[in-house]
């Protein structure tokens, strides 16, 4: 049996301002769908600012939020071709 290579490309993209990093995970599956995420840090007033920090902690959590929206498609779609209900678990 010949397995075809299939890869993802996973964007992640910042916007930044002097107490904020908000981040947008975007990544295209192999059938075309596209799916997009959202992560967010607070520096607190006390802290030294850490641009890299800050865009380390809202690129895990968009990552972490895109990371369900792929659980929850799969889930979707062992639902369509099963005709039953699958039960995602979420870690």
């Amino acid at each position: 049996m010949t397995h075809t290579p299939v890869g993802w490309h996973i964007e992640v993209e910042f916007t930044e301002d002097d107490t904020h990093t908000r981040a947008v995970a975007l990544v295209r599956t192999a059938d075309g769908t596209e799916l997009r995420a959202h992560g967010h840090a607070s520096r607190h007033r006390a802290d030294t600012r850490q641009p890299r920090v800050g865009e380390e902690v809202a690129g895990a959590r968009a990552l972490n939020e895109l990371a369900m929206r792929l659980l929850d498609k799969a889930h979707e779609e062992i639902d369509e071709a099963s005709g039953r209900e699958s039960h995602p678990i979420h870690v």
